[in-house]
C-alpha cells in the first residue's frame, strides 16, 4: 500500500507556561488535538488556542494545603508493620514502630490504639493481649512488658500520612527541595473524615467555575493511593500497585464492622508483612474489604463526576496513583459514569488493561518515557530508546485492541532539549493514527476459540497477573508475566476466570484452552484451590472431552494426595521436590513438534519452575530437556491435549511458541496456515471487512517474512520496528 497521508488528532500533549511559540510548533508537528498539565506544571493562557480540548489534572484528596493544615484530624491513614524484633530475655521489649520508615511520610496514629494496633508473637502466632503492652506517644516506642525469651514480635499499627504519596514521589524524584524549596509538602485528606467530603465537593465546584478553559477534568485519581512506603533514607521500601493498605481509617473499619457484622483486625491488613500482595491467595476478609471500599469509592466518585458533567465538562480518570477502590473490571466501576480512562503503558499487558476497560466512552494511553529529568538528561539518559521500547511493546496490544487516544506526560520543556526524541514521537503519533485509519475501526480477526486464564482473582484483575509495581520487571515474576504479555498481542479473545466462577458455572463454552501459570502457593497458581476435588474433577473431565490445558511453572500445585501438581496426570509432568529421587526416569524426547518449531537451541524458560520437573507417563512427549529437567512437554488426555512450560518469559520466540501451543492444545494446528508469519519477530493482523492485513516488526532489525493466509503466501520486507499494510483484493473472502 502507498504511504498514509499525514493526519492529525488522537494525541494529548503535556504543556507548561513560558514556551508558547515552541508549543505551537510542537502541537503542529505531533498533530495533537488536546493538551494537559502535569503535577507541578500549570496551563498557559494560550492553551485553549492550541487545540480542541484542554485537560487539567485534578486531585480531589489533596492540593488545598491551607485547609489540610487547618483540619489536622483528616489525614489519610495507612497500616504498617514494625520490623520483626527478637526478645533476648524476659525483660521488657521496646519496639520503635517507625524504625525503617520515612518520618516525613508517616507518623503513628494513636486513635484507639487498643482497637487498631496489634502485637503478635510471630513464633507462636498468638496475639499479645492489650494489657501486655503500652505505647509512649511522645516517642512511638511500644513496650511489651513480659515477652517470651527468644520469641519474635511485631507490631501492626495505624499511621497518619503527613505527606501525600504522589507529591512526595514527584518532589523527591525531581529534586524540588533544591530547585523549588518554597514548594509545600502537601498533606492528603480522607473523605470519610469529618468535613472532608463537603469540602471536596465544594472545592470541585469552585475550581470548575474558575477554570472555564478546561474541557476535560483529569481526576488523578480519586481518594486512596496504592500502597507505597518509603524507608528512612527516603527510598522506596514497599510498593504494591494493587495494595489497599492506605485505604484504611478508624471510620472505615468501624463502618465495615457495622455493615458486615464482624470486626477486622490489624493483621487482616498487614498480613504478616505480606500486606495482601496480589500474589497472595486473597482471604475472605480482604475480598470483603475490596468490595466494601470499591462500593464506597464508586458512590463518592460518581458524585464528583456528576458535578463535572453538570458544569459541561468531561470526566477522565487516571488509572494510577489514588486509583484504589476503582477496580476497572469490578462490578461497581461502570456506575461511576466516567467518560474516559487514561493510564500509563509499560507493557503490552498494561496497554490491554487500559484498552479493554468497559463502561467508558474512550480510553487513552500515556506512553513512556515520562518527561522527567531521570530520563531527559545529557548524562546517560536515553529518551529515544525508551520511547521505542514503550511503543514496540504497546503496539502489539494496540493492534489487537486500539485505544482511542495516546499521549505523553511530564515537563515538555525537558523533551524539547532532545530534537531526535521529538522527531521519533512525531512518527509514533502518526503510526498510532494510521492503525485506526487503515483498520477502518475494525478489530482484527481472532482464533475461533477463546483462551481462559485461570487463577484466584479472575476477571477482577483482567490483564493484571504477576504485576507488582505496574509493569516493572521482577526476577521472581517475569517467567510467568510473559504469558499475559504474549497473549496481549496474540489473535485470541482472552477471558480471566476465577476458581470460584468455574466451580459455580463451569468453563465458559467459548473457551477452548485454559492456562494456569504461577509459582506454588500464589494466587495465580491457586494454592489450596487445587485441593478441592470438585475443581480437579471438573477440569479433568473438561480436558478429556476435547479441550486444552496449558500449565506454566508450578500449575495446579499443592501438596495433596501424594502429588504436588494436582493435574500431573493431565499435564504429564510433576515437580521434583527431592522426595522421589529414588525413582528412575526415562523420558521420551521428541525433537520435532509443531509447538517448538520456532525454537532454535535451548528453550528459554527464564527462572524456570524453581526446581526439576520430570515426566510422569510413557505418553508424555518431552520437547525441551535441559540437565535432567523438563522445560517443555506435551501430553494427550482423553480427547484433549495439554502443554507444559517450566517458565515462559516474554520474547518474540516464546510468544510464537505459546501461540503454537494454544493451537495445538485446541486441536487446531490448521490455524498455523491462517494469517501466520514465518519470522517470530513479526505478527500478522487480518481485517476481513477491510480485506487487508498488517504485519508488524517487533524487532530492531530489518526482516523478511512470509505471510500465509487464505491459501496464499506473501513475501514481506519490513524495516526495523516498522509495519506493512497489504490489501487483498483478488481473492474471495
Amino acid at each position: 500500500m502507498p504511504p498514509s497521508p499525514r493526519t492529525t488528532g488522537r494525541v494529548t500533549l503535556p504543556i507548561e507556561e513560558g514556551i508558547d511559540d515552541r508549543l505551537r510548533e510542537l502541537v503542529a508537528a505531533l498533530g495533537a488535538d488536546a493538551v494537559r498539565n502535569s503535577d507541578g506544571t500549570w496551563l498557559p493562557e494560550v492553551a485553549a488556542e492550541l487545540v480542541e480540548k484542554v485537560y487539567s489534572t485534578y486531585f480531589p484528596a489533596r492540593g488545598d494545603q491551607e485547609w489540610a493544615l487547618a483540619h489536622p484530624d483528616t489525614l489519610v491513614n495507612q497500616y504498617l508493620m514494625s520490623p520483626r524484633i527478637t526478645a533476648t530475655g524476659p525483660e521488657p521489649l521496646r519496639i520503635d514502630v517507625m524504625e525503617g520508615y520515612f518520618r516525613e511520610q508517616f507518623r503513628p496514629c494513636y486513635e484507639r490504639v487498643e482497637r487498631f494496633w496489634e502485637v503478635i508473637d510471630r513464633t507462636t502466632g498468638q496475639v499479645v493481649p492489650v494489657q501486655g503492652w503500652s505505647v509512649e506517644e511522645a516517642t512511638g516506642i511500644l513496650t511489651i512488658a513480659r515477652p517470651e525469651p527468644w520469641h519474635v514480635y511485631t507490631v501492626a499499627f495505624l499511621a497518619d500520612q503527613v505527606w501525600d504519596t504522589t507529591q512526595m514521589y514527584n518532589y523527591i524524584t525531581n529534586g524540588w527541595g533544591v530547585t523549588d524549596p518554597t514548594r509545600v509538602k502537601e498533606r492528603p485528606y480522607d473523605i470519610r473524615k469529618n468535613g472532608v467530603w463537603e469540602h471536596v465537593r465544594q472545592a470541585l465546584r469552585t475550581w470548575l467555575e474558575s477554570h472555564p478553559e478546561v474541557d476535560v477534568v483529569r481526576f488523578t485519581t480519586f481518594f486512596y493511593h496504592f500502597t507505597i512506603a518509603f524507608d528512612a533514607e527516603a527510598r522506596e521500601k514497599l510498593v504494591d500497585w494493587f495494595g489497599y493498605s492506605a485505604s484504611v481509617s478508624p471510620e472505615a473499619i468501624d463502618a465495615f464492622e457495622a455493615e458486615y457484622g464482624y470486626a477486622l483486625r490489624a493483621e487482616d491488613f498487614v498480613d504478616g508483612g505480606y500486606y495482601n500482595s496480589p500474589f497472595r491467595v486473597p482471604t475472605p476478609a480482604f475480598r470483603d474489604w475490596i468490595d466494601f471500599q470499591s462500593r464506597f469509592v464508586a458512590q463518592r466518585a460518581k458524585e464528583l463526576v456528576d458535578i463535572t458533567h453538570a458544569a459541561g465538562r468531561e470526566a477522565m480518570m487516571f488509572l494510577g496513583d489514588n486509583w484504589i477502590g476503582t477496580e476497572p473490571y469490578g462490578e461497581h466501576f461502570a456506575s461511576i459514569g466516567l467518560d474516559a480512562v487514561v493510564g500509563s503503558a509499560g507493557s503490552a499487558a498494561t496497554t490491554r488493561l487500559i484498552a479493554d476497560i468497559p463502561g467508558v466512552r474512550y480510553t487513552e494511553v500515556r506512553f513512556l518515557p515520562y518527561f522527567f529529568p531521570d530520563v531527559f538528561n545529557h548524562d546517560g539518559g536515553d529518551p529515544v530508546g525508551e520511547a521505542n521500547e514503550s511503543w514496540l511493546t504497546s503496539r502489539r496490544a494496540i493492534v489487537r485492541r486500539p485505544l482511542d487516544r495516546m499521549g505523553y506526560g511530564g515537563y515538555v520543556s525537558l523533551a524539547l532539549e532532545f530534537p531526535e526524541f521529538i522527531e521519533r514521537i512525531t512518527e509514533i503519533c502518526q503510526e498510532f493514527r494510521d492503525i485506526h485509519d487503515r483498520s477502518g475501526g475494525e478489530l482484527p480477526a481472532n482464533a475461533p476459540f477463546a483462551v481462559g486464564v485461570l487463577n484466584s482473582w479472575g476477571s477482577l484483575r483482567t490483564w493484571q497477573t504477576h504485576m507488582v509495581a505496574h509493569a516493572k520487571w521482577y526476577k521472581a515474576a517475569y517467567s510467568y508475566g510473559g504469558v499475559v504479555e504474549a497473549l496481549a498481542g496474540l489473535p485470541f479473545e482472552v477471558r480471566f476466570l476465577s476458581f470460584d466462577e468455574v466451580l459455580a458455572h463451569g468453563v465458559p463454552e467459548e473457551v477452548g484452552v485454559l492456562i494456569n501459570a504461577g509459582a506454588a502457593g500464589t494466587a495465580f497458581s491457586g494454592g489450596p484451590a487445587w485441593a478441592d476435588e470438585r475443581l480437579t474433577g471438573l477440569i479433568r473431565s473438561w480436558v478429556a472431552a476435547g479441550h486444552g490445558f496449558i500449565g506454566v511453572g508450578e500449575p495446579t500445585a499443592v501438596d495433596h494426595g501424594g502429588a504436588f501438581l494436582q493435574l500431573s496426570d493431565v499435564l504429564g509432568v510433576e515437580r521434583e521436590r527431592q522426595l522421589t529421587l529414588s525413582t528412575d526416569r526415562y523420558p521420551v524426547l521428541v525433537e520435532d513438534h509443531p509447538v517448538t518449531a520456532d525454537v532454535e537451541g535451548v528453550f528459554d524458560d527464564g527462572e524456570g519452575a524453581g526446581g526439576d520437573v520430570y515426566a510422569t507417563a510413557a505418553g508424555t512427549q518431552v520437547l525441551s530437556y535441559v540437565e535432567g529437567s523438563v522445560r517443555v512437554a506435551v501430553n494427550e488426555f482423553g480427547a484433549g491435549r495439554a502443554v507444559y512450560f517450566s517458565g515462559l518469559p516474554y520474547s518474540p520466540v516464546n510468544s510464537r511458541t505459546l501461540q503454537r501451543a494454544l493451537y495445538w492444545a485446541a486441536g487446531r494446528e490448521d490455524l498455523l496456515e491462517e494469517w501466520f508469519s514465518s519470522d517470530p519477530a513479526t505478527e500478522v493482523a487480518w481485517y476481513p471487512g477491510q480485506r487487508r492485513f498488517l504485519v508488524t516488526n517487533n524487532s530492531s532489525r530489518a526482516v523478511r517474512t512470509s505471510v500465509r493466509g487464505m491459501g496464499r503466501t506473501w513475501e514481506v520486507e519490513i524495516e526495523p520496528m516498522g509495519l506493512v499494510w497489504t490489501d487483498v483484493t483478488d481473492v474471495e473472502c
